[in-house]
């Protein structure tokens, strides 16, 4: 189906589940959480939640790309005017609605617009360059490695540009020839007046160029499905649920297009000692009975290795946090830090001379907490 006819004929914003004013915040957030539930890896052998990853995948490509949402959302405020009668279905497949260029000329910038949009003819000639499509990959790291940054592949299979023939299409040592039907527009148009119904070429299949002896591998395709190994470089303090774009890593484009995008869909793994808040990390660490009523000074441990220094003051609580500072996540404009939460630690084993020592300072202690701090009975 033509890009712009589905656009017409498709809902994205319903897809989604989001308002057509939403903000791209909350695109990726709708988006995010249906690609979690709808994932195949979720739901194996589930072809109806399948085929729904890959409309929401599909609608999140439009809309999670300004430029294409603003075309998009000027397909849709168009309407039908864009496309023959009866939605393209009675003139025949793949029937399109163009503007004359002549008559384009004196339309200005509205004219370069609806004739990029709806299929109408290049003005220098030759097939429309294509771009290709976005591929989507899932990578699931350590936290370590989400906090520091690494470099990793990705092993995909996907269409690629042919090994065997660079893309042309045809096969070595020939090259592929302009259409002699449609000059090489890849279109041929019924001229009504100002506007025309352009439908693809039938001789060349629209690609505006005839090969006369196609590529062994491809059959003149010029595209190959073979497996990919993409190194990927993850920059440091990515997130949980956190979408990379790799410019140019998708599918090959066609006509002279460019490449399509590969979306990174990044999972953080948990650690068993640190936690994250934004860029700063965290850290719980138990102190004992003296240390938080004397004060003192405790090693505290840091996601590099090498423990710092964090001087309590006497009489801090448990459950007080306190702030190392450059120790958290280290960004591209600025760094986080280390919030340390420090528990009292409460023996639950007592030797004989530890319980002495707990009775002579209950004996010590003549104030009554719950009556200093306004508790009731």
């Amino acid at each position: 189906m033509d890009a712009q006819r589905e656009w017409f004929e498709k809902d994205y914003y319903e897809t989604l589940g989001v308002s057509r004013d939403a903000s791209a915040k909350e695109i990726t957030k709708a988006y995010r959480k249906l690609a979690r539930q709808l994932h195949p890896d979720q739901n194996p052998g589930d072809a109806a939640a399948e085929d729904r990853f890959k409309e929401v995948s599909s609608a999140y490509k439009v809309l999670g790309d300004p430029e294409k949402r603003k075309e998009y959302d000027e397909v849709r405020r168009l309407g039908p005017m864009g496309f023959a009668p009866g939605g393209g279905r009675t003139g025949g497949p793949g029937q399109g609605f163009s503007f004359n260029v002549g008559d384009m000329d004196d339309m200005g910038g509205l004219g370069d617009l609806l004739g990029n949009m709806f299929g109408g003819a290049s003005r220098s000639g030759g097939a429309a360059p294509r771009r290709g499509s976005d591929l989507e990959a899932h990578l699931t790291m350590s936290f370590t490695d989400a906090v520091k940054g690494s470099t990793t592949s990705l092993h995909l299979t996907a269409d690629a540009t042919c090994s065997t023939c660079r893309g042309t299409g045809a096969r070595p040592g020939t090259s592929p020839s302009r259409c002699p039907h449609c000059g090489g527009r890849g279109v041929t148009d019924d001229n009504q007046g100002m506007f025309s119904f352009s439908t693809p070429c039938r001789f060349c299949g629209g690609r505006g160029t005839v090969i006369e002896d196609p590529c062994p591998t491809c059959r003149g395709s010029g595209i190959e499905k073979r497996p990919r190994e993409i190194k990927v470089r993850i920059p440091a303090g990515v997130k949980d649920g956190q979408t990379i774009r790799l410019k140019g890593k998708g599918t090959p484009g066609r006509n002279g297009g460019p490449a399509g995008d590969l979306l990174v869909h990044v999972t953080v793994q948990g650690h068993h000692r640190f936690g994250r808040s934004g860029d700063n990390l965290t850290v719980t660490v138990p102190v004992t009975f003296p240390e938080a009523a004397l004060g003192g000074t405790i090693d505290v441990p840091t996601l590099d290795g090498d423990p710092v220094t964090l001087r309590l003051k006497p009489g801090t609580k448990s459950g007080s946090r306190h702030r190392v500072r450059g120790k958290g996540v280290v960004g591209t404009s600025s760094t986080g830090d280390l919030i340390v939460t420090v528990e009292v630690d409460v023996p639950t084993e007592l030797t004989d001379a530890q319980r002495r020592a707990i009775e002579d300072l209950a004996e010590a202690n003549l104030a009554d907490p719950r009556t200093t701090t306004g508790a009731t009975s």
